[in-house]
């Protein structure tokens, strides 16, 4: 994570200095293609490192699918219907629920919330229009969630809704002074390269 975060800085970095140098003199083609493509790899082995101490919004969970199983087995519904074993799913990190097949949603929403606390709870509702397998279950999501969540930590997406743990104060300066050094840094290199293919 921390290589692809420096690469996304030097992708940024080498699409200003391209800039800079088809502006300065557009016939330079080969400096141009280098000063593209150079940047993500160098800011990526420089930084990497560096972003890849960044902390995480809260301390994780070391097991969230089970605790996700064990905290929700209680509203299996029976073979064929909806289970904890089929319907909670896992990258390793986040938690995606499945609320298809469910009768009892906004028990399942709300004990789920308790996980969001400290992982990413994704929850499978579909698109919520008339062609939906249950065209009701988005909205019956969103009442729970809305109600008992910040703004900040729920996301709608086109087929879920995501609810985060909430950013602790350590992690919000923390990336409040990364980004107060890139904003100052990457204008500053920028314009030493137009003085340097000015000349």
């Amino acid at each position: 994570m921390g290589l692809q975060a420096g690469a996304l800085i030097g992708l940024y970095l080498g699409f200003s200095l391209a800039t800079i140098s088809v502006l300065t003199d557009a016939e330079e083609i080969k400096r141009t293609i280098y000063l593209i493509c150079l940047p993500p790899f160098i800011v990526s082995i420089l930084l990497g490192p560096f972003l890849a101490k960044r902390r995480r919004p809260v301390k994780l969970s070391k097991k969230p699918l089970e605790e996700a199983r064990e905290l929700l087995t209680r509203f299996n519904e029976g073979q064929g219907s909806w289970r904890v074993l089929s319907h909670i799913s896992s990258d390793g990190m986040n938690i995606r629920i499945d609320l298809h097949n469910l009768k009892n949603v906004e028990g399942v929403v709300e004990a789920a919330l308790e996980l969001a606390d400290t992982t990413t709870v994704k929850f499978i509702v579909g698109k919520g229009n008339a062609k939906s397998t249950s065209p009701e279950l988005r909205d019956r999501v969103l009442s729970v969630v809305e109600s008992k969540v910040n703004i900040l930590r729920r996301t709608r997406k086109v087929k879920s809704i995501e609810v985060s743990p909430e950013k602790t104060r350590e992690y919000n300066e923390y990336q409040s002074k990364l980004n107060k050094v890139l904003f100052t840094l990457l204008p500053i290199v920028s314009f030493l390269a137009w003085l340097e293919m000015k000349k």
